[in-house]
């Protein structure tokens, strides 16, 4: 863009498409992404889906495009005359240097209002805690009594009407009337639901209409509604609208149903799958109280085989006893029987295994003399071997050598004296005799 504008303010000449350009980027970078409220002109879709319009007021217009990507989002068709609010950026068509918008959103005016106070309504609501699941109460299960409140001309009432005669005929249905949209509609439905909750005539509470605009739904988008379905003591549900509408009054209602039609058949149980329930439980019923009966045959059969005449269960008794006393006799001498076998078998056993006491005192004599000629002969052969060691140390006595006249010469200190050499002169000797010793000193050594 710079080079755009150097190239505009110099004397350089610049082309038309380059002028556009410039006009576009600027009007794009100038004016950012807003809200503008007008009147719809001249409006046309083509079959691309994109929709071109203008977009005026009192004293100005101004084109407007919504391409495809865009416009299939939209809930409603725009028509000529209505007054709208657009999200828009602004900028040049380059190609005929046309000043235009394009369109991102685009809302019926108004809408943007009751959208803040929807979702002040909303946050205020559920800061008190009347969303909580905790407040949801369980519609039961077999009501008795439905209450709907709408409008008596409403098509929601016919078709709620319609799915509780298909569900379940035997329901009765107590409409409380009242207009579903327009001055004072919120007014009026709140005052409804609080008959309803007052007269208690019915066991679950429907409050309908069918759908349209948010504008045609905004009664149940109003405060006094929300706190008559909260302080309601039936469980109320919520069936306003279509699937995607969206109220206050699905928020704090015990059950949100999608539609007029959903909101009957989650209030009223299905009386063909009741009818198929109760076929089902009353076969098993049937099943059950058979089988009891046969059980209670059976043991009525049981009992009577038992029942005999006192004579004939005396009798049956007797017998029974003579047999025990039968088998009592059997069985002992079985057992005598056995006992005796066993004791002759011992027996064989015990004299096969008897000892021979006279060999076997035969053989410990026998044993008795060579213990007594092996002892003797110890001996003898001990006496030897002692009398030649003492022969050997009477040959080795040193006591017998000094007897022959021979001593035995040790220094003071006990050392032997073999060699004159170890000998100093005035040396003082030890002589041992055979009988005592003596002292003696040496005058002279020599060899």
């Amino acid at each position: 863009m710079s080079d755009l504008i150097a190239r505009a303010t110099s004397p350089v000449v610049i082309s038309v498409s380059e002028l556009n350009r410039l006009a576009r980027l600027a009007v794009e970078r100038g004016i950012a992404l807003m809200w503008v409220a007008g009147e719809i002109s001249n409006f046309k879709r083509y079959d691309s889906g994109h929709c071109y319009f203008t977009v005026k007021d009192d004293s100005a217009q101004v084109d407007a495009v919504m391409f495809r990507q865009k416009a299939q989002h939209l809930d409603w068709v725009p028509e000529n005359g209505m007054q709208v609010e657009v999200r828009a950026t602004a900028t040049v068509y380059e190609a005929r240097g046309k000043f235009q918008i394009n369109v991102d959103a685009m809302r019926r005016a108004g809408l943007g209002a009751l959208y803040a106070a929807f979702e002040k309504l909303k946050a205020q609501l559920q800061h008190e805690g009347l969303f909580d699941a905790a407040l949801k109460r369980e519609l039961p299960a077999y009501p008795r009594t439905i209450g709907v409140v709408t409008s008596p001309q409403a098509a929601a009432l016919r078709d709620v009407l319609i799915t509780l005669r298909r569900r379940m005929p035997s329901i009765a249905v107590i409409i409380y009337p009242t207009p579903v949209q327009g001055v004072g509609a919120h007014e009026k439905i709140a005052q409804a639901i609080a008959l309803a909750g007052m007269r208690c005539e019915c066991d679950v509470l429907i409050v309908c209409r069918g759908g349209g605009s948010i504008e045609d739904l905004w009664s149940y988008n109003e405060e006094c509604v929300a706190r008559a379905i909260r302080a309601c003591p039936i469980p109320v549900v919520s069936g306003v609208g279509h699937e995607t509408d969206v109220t206050i009054a699905d928020f704090i209602a015990d059950a949100r149903a999608a539609t007029p039609t959903a909101a009957a058949e989650m209030a009223s149980p299905d009386g063909v799958e009741l009818a198929r329930q109760c076929a089902s439980l009353a076969q098993s019923l049937v099943r059950i109280v058979q089988r009891g009966i046969e059980a209670r045959m059976q043991q009525v059969d049981y009992l009577a085989r038992r029942l005999v005449h006192p004579d004939a269960r005396l009798a049956q008794q007797v017998l029974h006893v003579q047999q025990l006393q039968r088998r009592l006799l059997q069985s002992w001498g079985r057992q005598s029987a056995d006992a005796a076998w066993r004791i002759r078998e011992l027996s064989q056993q015990l004299r096969l295994g008897a000892p021979d006491i006279e060999s076997q005192l035969q053989r410990q004599q026998s044993l008795a003399q060579r213990l007594t000629r092996a002892l003797h002969e110890q001996l003898r052969i001990a006496q030897d071997r002692t009398n030649r060691l003492q022969s050997d140390l009477l040959h080795l006595n040193p006591q017998r050598v000094l007897e022959r006249g021979y001593s035995i010469t040790t220094q003071l200190d006990g050392t032997i004296v073999r060699d004159a050499e170890q000998l100093a002169d005035v040396e003082s000797l030890r002589l041992t005799l055979a009988q005592g010793w003596a002292q003696v000193k040496v005058e002279s050594t020599g060899q």
